[in-house]
C-alpha cells in the first residue's frame, strides 16, 4: 500500500443523456483508491450542490477530502462531453471554476511531503493561483508524477517543459508525446525514439505512454516495457487513462515486476473503456478474468 496525493480538477462530465463524476486528478485517485492505496486530494469545490455531491462521492470512497476547499466566488467545475461514433471523447472545459483558484495552505504542503508519491496534470496549470500553489507543492514532493492533459487552449510550451522537468516519472497519450517533443526539439518519427528523446531531455527515468486500442509502452530503469492491447468493444474512453495511470502507479510504488505492472494497468483501462463513464468498479477477480481468460 502507498500513500499518494493527487492535486487539481474534480468536476462533474455532462453527457448529452447523463453526468459522471470525473476530473483526470480524481479518477486518478479513486482508481489508486480502489486498490486500497492511501489517497488524499487537493482541489476546490464551489459552495453548491454539485461540489457537495463531489464531496459526498469522495468521503464515501475514503478518500481523504480534509485539503478540498469550498470558494464561495466559483462554481463546482462542469465538462460538457462529447462522444464520437469510436466512444472517443471531446471537451468543453469551463473556465474560471473552483478548481481554478486552488490556495497553497500548510496542511496541503504537510499532506505532500509525507506522501509517497504526488500527482498532477498540466489543466489545473491554466490559471495561475492554482499553478502557482501546484509549482510550490512539487518542490516538496518526493516522487512527482505528471500526468499530461493537452486540452486547446489551456496549456503553453514553457508550463509543460518546466513541469516535465520537475517530474520523476511522465506520462502521455502518442498523439501528446509526437506534440511535446516537437517542442523540445525532436527530429525523430518513432515514438519510442521520441519517448527516449524526452526522457533524456528532461533527465525522467521514468516515462509511459499509451497508444489507444494498441496498448502501451513504459520506460523504466533504462528499459522498455511494452503491451500490444486488449481487444475489446469501447463504449467510451472518457477515465481509461487515467484508470491506466492509477493502476500502473499502484502496481509500481509496491514494486511491481515492470511488464506486470503495465499489463495490469492496460487490462483495467481497457475494461474502463468498455463501461460507462470513468469511474466503472472492477473487482479483483474480473481484472484477473480479462487478463487470463479460462
Amino acid at each position: 500500500m502507498a500513500n499518494i496525493v493527487c492535486y487539481g480538477e474534480i468536476l462533474w462530465d455532462v453527457f448529452p443523456e447523463h453526468r459522471k463524476i470525473g476530473g483526470a486528478p480524481l479518477n486518478v485517485a479513486s482508481r489508486l483508491k480502489s486498490f486500497s492505496n492511501k489517497v488524499a486530494m487537493i482541489s476546490a469545490i464551489g459552495d453548491d450542490v454539485p461540489g457537495k455531491e463531489l464531496l459526498e462521492y469522495l468521503n464515501s470512497n475514503e478518500i481523504n477530502t480534509s485539503c478540498i476547499q469550498t470558494i464561495k466566488e466559483y462554481p463546482t467545475s462542469e465538462v460538457h462531453v462529447s462522444l464520437n461514433e469510436k466512444g472517443s471523447a471531446s471537451y468543453d472545459i469551463k473556465y474560471p471554476c473552483a478548481w481554478d483558484k486552488i490556495d497553497l495552505h500548510d496542511d496541503a504542503e504537510n499532506l505532500v511531503k509525507n506522501a509517497d508519491a504526488f500527482v498532477f496534470g498540466s489543466l489545473v496549470a491554466r490559471d495561475y493561483t492554482s499553478k502557482n500553489t501546484l509549482y510550490k507543492l512539487i518542490d516538496v514532493a518526493k516522487y512527482k508524477i505528471f500526468d499530461l492533459n493537452l486540452r486547446r487552449p489551456y496549456y503553453t510550451k514553457d508550463i509543460l517543459v518546466y513541469l516535465m522537468n520537475k517530474a520523476d516519472f511522465i506520462k502521455f497519450n502518442d498523439d501528446e508525446l509526437f506534440e511535446v517533443s516537437k517542442y523540445l526539439g525532436s527530429k525523430y518519427n518513432s515514438l519510442e525514439q521520441n519517448l527516449m528523446y524526452v526522457a533524456e531531455q528532461t533527465n525522467t527515468k521514468h516515462v509511459c505512454v499509451t497508444k489507444g486500442s494498441h496498448g502501451a509502452v513504459l520506460l523504466y530503469g533504462d528499459k522498455l516495457y511494452y503491451n500490444s492491447g486488449y481487444l475489446i468493444n469501447v463504449k467510451d474512453t472518457v477515465g481509461a487513462g487515467d484508470s491506466f495511470l492509477g493502476s500502473l502507479i499502484s502496481k509500481l510504488l509496491t514494486n511491481t515486476n515492470p511488464q506486470e505492472a503495465i499489463d495490469f494497468a492496460c487490462a483495467v483501462g481497457a475494461l474502463v473503456a468498455q463501461s460507462e463513464g470513468a469511474n466503472p468498479k472492477l473487482s479483483d477477480s474480473d481484472i484477473e478474468t480479462f487478463i487470463n481468460p479460462l
